[in-house]
Parts: C-alpha cells; structure tokens; sequence
C-alpha cells in the first residue's frame, strides 16, 4: 500500500506537463574519448495508424550529430515499436549534456530523457609533443542588455518601415505626375526633351533622330487638332492644318505653316533620300517644331463653361484641405509616438527598467498581489488556503490507472494558471481506503523529480504551519522546456507536502525566477496554509 501511494503522488507531479511517458531513451556509453562516437537510440510504441516524427538536427546541444540512422520498425500484433539511432560526438573535452529531444506522435510533442555523457582527453607524450605557448585571453563580446537589445531591434523596425514608406509615396508621386500628364503639348515637349538626351544625331543616328522628331509632331497634331497626321504625306497634312485652322478659327502665321513643311520635307529627304543635312540645320530644325508645336497649341480656341470651372476650383479646394488635414494628423501622431518614446526611454534612464515594467508597461505576477485575494478551502480533509485567485477543480482521474483508483478514498485536484503563464499553483489531496504509512521525505523527493524539469536543484527543510501542522518544504529551480515555442524557462518553485489525517496534501507553486512579486505572492500563500478536520 505504501507502495502504491508513492506511485501515485509521482503520477500526480507528471500531471504539471500533461503528458504520459513514451519515450524510451538509452546511450550505449556515457564516457569516451575526443572524437568517438556515441550511440544515441530512441525508442517508442505507437498503434499500426500513429504518424511519428523523430528529431532532426546538425547537433544536440553541444553534441555534434554525425550520422542519423534509418528508423527500425518491429512489429508487435496491431501496434509498432520504431527505433531510431543517431551517432554523436564531441571534439572538446568535458562532461556534456544530451537535452530531452522533441518526438511528434501524431502532432503531440513528447520529451526525451536528458542524458549526461563524459568526454576525455586523449593521453598525449608531452616529452615528445611540441609545446607552446599559451594564447593570450580573448576579450568576451560585449554583452547588450535585453532592453537594449529590443530599442535596437525597434529602431531598425522603425528605419524599414519609414524606407519602406517613404518609397511608396515616391512611387505614387512618380505615379501620379505620369499621370497628370494627359495634355497633347506636355506629352510632346517631354517626348522633345526626351528625344535631346538620347544625343542620337551627335552619335550619328541621323535618320532615326528625323524619325522621332517628326512623329512627336505628327502625333500632337493628330491628337490636339484631330488631323489624321501619321498617315498623311507631307503636302496632305499641310493642306488638312490649313482647312482645320479655317474650320476651328485658328490664328496661324503662314510663316509657321511654312516652317513646318520644311521640317518635314527636309526628314522625308533624310529617311528616303539619305540626305545629310549640317549640325546647324538639324538644331534648326529641332527649334522649328518645338516653336511650332507651341504656337499651334496657343492658337487653339479653348471654351470651358462657367460651370465646369466653378466644378473644378471647387474640387481643388477640396482636395488641398483633405490634404492639409492628412499632414495635420501625421504631424500630430508623430508628435504623440515620439512623446510617448521620449518619455519611456527618460524613465528608463532616471528610474530604471524594472520602474517601467512595473508601472508602465505592467507586471502580470504585480498585479496579483495587489488585486484581491481568496480564503478558501479545498479537497478533503480541507487545507485552508489564501491565494491571489480561487484554485479550479480539475479532472484527473482520467490519467490513473483503475487499479490504482480502485485503492483511493480521495482524490481532489485543483490549479490556477499552467507553467506555461507567469504564475502556477497546484494542490491536491489524497487519502486511501487503507491505512499506510507515509514517508514525507521520500514523498517530496519523488514529487521533485516527478516535475519532468530539467536541472533541477533543490534544498529541503522542515515545515510548520500557524497552528502547528507539520510537513516538509522543498525550494529550489529547474529549467523548463515548452515544446511548441522550443525555448527554455527557469522557474523558482516551492512544494509542501503534509500527511495529515491519514492522507498526503501538496501544495505546489512555481514562477520565474526573479520576480520579486512572484516570491512574495509565493510566500503569503505558504504562510496561510491550515487544516480541517476530515469529514467521513
């Protein structure tokens, strides 16, 4: 019987990570020499349907993974044993640790165990080995504190966005400026000045020059005066300007008319004729268009109704104070965000960044402890507890085998929060239907160790409450590892264990190390525990 009670309180402390063992691990030597390999297996028994994903990685921890085996499948009835090897090795002397590794069965992470391995020098003759001098010490990399990293990390989230935001907004005036040229005569004088840079004349592309200079023409007039100038000829364009400028009353000079024929007579001898007219002439040429492009333009009658340009006055004027607005609310949002940041880094620097944490930013575990707290009994006999929110009762008879329930009085289970939060209380109670001794000694030793954390250490003293009770006291820290984010935390944590009136009580309590408010929050509860009389 006694037996039986210390395998269920170690059952009990393999419920904080919700998880039954499955995992087999084993190494086939845990002391070898630098270079030799370790043989590392894992083994697990899973039903012919389960899908199992074994680790894969260049190394665990500071062991170097040399080569990963194929996964060995025996088979026993409808259910599989599958076996995977992987070789390890280590170039660096010293004792070394193998983490617990993540095995997936069916998208479920469960945890290996850690394995502490030894690796050793190899002897050397030192009356044969040539010796040298030792290597000076190296300078350690200067160590940013974790604040300083995030402002750092902050500031370069904020460079890239304003990059970011400020090429956009080129873009879209790039975008809107092509845009707004929608003019026949803009289109013509930025093709004209397009066509200057491209210097095809000076490099001796005479012909092609001609080609383009005359098509910029062509195309306004096609475009502003709805002539059908591309596929006209030289002498039928000249005659429709003339019967356009009669039909739409423009004033054009006969003189412009003139220039512009023998611009385009001159690139239709170019392009046909090969001819090769002078520097001056091409410059000339160059000039007579662009003056006759502009005073065609001028010389269009334009009429625009009173009402559409009342329409258009009031659309600008609408959207220059939309815009104005826009500038007003960034400007002012600039101002907010950069308050907000002046004042946080002047916090920092005058008061520190635990002042910040706690009062600006805010501090779960700070808030407990000045929120209101709970006096409540639980289980049976009743431990009469104070904590900063009520315990929860939950379930777990689902997790024990029924021999094991079949031996139980009592069974009670309560919590508050999980290790995943920044705080963690535990407490259940336990009696059996026969009475059995109980070593509370061994009870918490087993409890400690059922936790599944790693690196544990630990300290054990004698308990007493208010009123008299008597139990022990483990305290002490282990390291914990979440499998969905893959990261580490170090958690502080205390367990109580009691036997009173025949039964076991324990009452756990884990936070990170390090808060202040946790340790507090940890020691009003320890300091308020009582207990109650049995009920039958």
């Amino acid at each position: 019987m006694k037996q039986k009670l210390y395998l269920l309180l170690i059952l009990f402390s393999s419920l904080l990570f919700s998880q039954q063992k499955k995992i087999e691990t084993s190494i086939d030597i845990k002391k070898n020499k630098i270079g030799a390999q370790f043989n590392l297996t894992l083994k697990t028994n899973v039903d012919t349907l389960s899908k199992v994903v074994f680790p894969n990685s260049k190394s665990f921890g500071k062991l170097e993974v040399i080569r990963s085996y194929v996964v060995d499948t025996i088979p026993h009835g409808d259910r599989y044993e599958l076996i995977k090897k992987y070789g390890l090795t280590q170039f660096d002397s010293g004792k070394f640790t193998i983490p617990s590794l993540i095995v997936k069965i069916n998208n479920k992470p469960f945890l290996s165990d850690s394995i502490s391995v030894e690796v050793s020098n190899v002897v050397v003759d030192t009356l044969k080995q040539k010796m040298f001098d030792i290597k000076p010490v190296a300078e350690a990399p200067l160590d940013i504190s974790a604040f300083w990293k995030y402002v750092f990390i902050l500031l370069v989230i904020l460079i890239i966005g304003a990059l970011i935001y400020f090429g956009i907004k080129k873009y879209q005036k790039q975008k809107t400026a092509e845009e707004a040229i929608k003019t026949p005569i803009e289109k013509a004088t930025t093709l004209l000045q397009t066509l200057e840079k491209k210097e095809l004349w000076q490099k001796g592309e005479v012909k092609a020059y001609y080609s383009e200079l005359t098509d910029i023409a062509r195309n306004y007039i096609e475009e502003a005066i709805e002539i059908p100038a591309m596929e006209s000829t030289t002498s039928e364009l000249i005659l429709a300007l003339r019967a356009a400028s009669i039909r739409k009353k423009m004033t054009l000079s006969q003189e412009i008319l003139d220039n512009l024929e023998r611009v385009l007579q001159q690139a239709d001898l170019v392009k046909f004729a090969k001819s090769k007219p002078l520097d001056y002439e091409i410059a000339e040429d160059k000039n007579k268009i662009e003056k006759a492009i502009v005073i065609l333009d001028r010389s269009i009658p334009v009429e625009i109704a009173e009402e559409d340009t009342a329409k258009w006055e009031e659309m600008k004027r609408l959207q220059k104070l939309k815009k104005q607005k826009r500038t007003r609310i960034l400007t002012a949002l600039g101002f907010v965000v950069a308050a907000i940041f002046g004042l946080f880094i002047f916090f920092v620097v005058t008061k520190g960044f635990d002042y910040v944490k706690d009062n600006i930013i805010g501090r779960p575990t700070k808030e407990l402890l000045e929120g209101q707290w709970v006096q409540s009994d639980y289980g049976n006999p009743n431990v009469s507890i104070e904590t900063p929110a009520v315990l929860v009762r939950t379930d777990v008879s689902n997790q024990f085998p029924k021999e094991t329930l079949a031996t139980l009085k009592e069974l009670n289970f309560f919590v508050y929060g999980s290790l995943q939060s920044n705080f963690y209380i535990a407490l259940n109670t336990m009696k059996t239907k026969q009475e059995t001794e109980i070593d509370l000694q061994k009870s918490l030793e087993d409890c400690v160790n059922g936790t599944g954390g790693q690196n544990i250490v630990f300290k054990k003293e004698e308990f007493q409450t208010k009123e008299g009770a008597s139990g022990l006291k483990g305290f002490g820290t282990m390291v914990k590892l979440d499998p969905i984010l893959k990261k580490s935390t170090k958690l502080y944590f205390d367990i109580l264990v009691f036997k009173e009136d025949g039964g076991l009580q324990q009452i756990m309590i884990f936070h990170e190390e390090g808060d202040k408010y946790a340790e507090q929050i940890s020691e009003r509860v320890t300091q308020s525990i009582e207990f109650k009389k049995a009920t039958e």
